[in-house]
């Protein structure tokens, strides 16, 4: 499975964001927060509740999206400044 990875430039600084599933040993999906090659930050998502389930597949790729979606949301709020 793929992930995200987006450049977003806001305040005069650019970000980027990656976004993956760490696989099946670790489950959870897993955010970088960069800012101008630093890493700033990382948030972490367990999917051991349902990694079971027949659409675990489709669940993490839901996962992935709303997570990355969110940590870009607060990067255009001011919150990594």
């Amino acid at each position: 499975m793929g992930g995200f990875n987006t450049r977003v430039e806001y305040g005069g600084e650019t970000f980027i964001v990656q976004t993956q599933d760490k696989g099946l040993g670790a489950r959870y999906v897993e955010s970088l927060i960069y800012r101008s090659g630093r890493l700033l930050a990382s948030k972490r998502a367990s999917y051991a509740a349902f990694a079971a389930e027949p659409d675990l597949a489709d669940r993490i790729e839901r996962m992935m999206g709303e997570q990355h979606k969110a940590i870009l949301g607060q990067i255009v709020e001011g919150r990594f400044v």
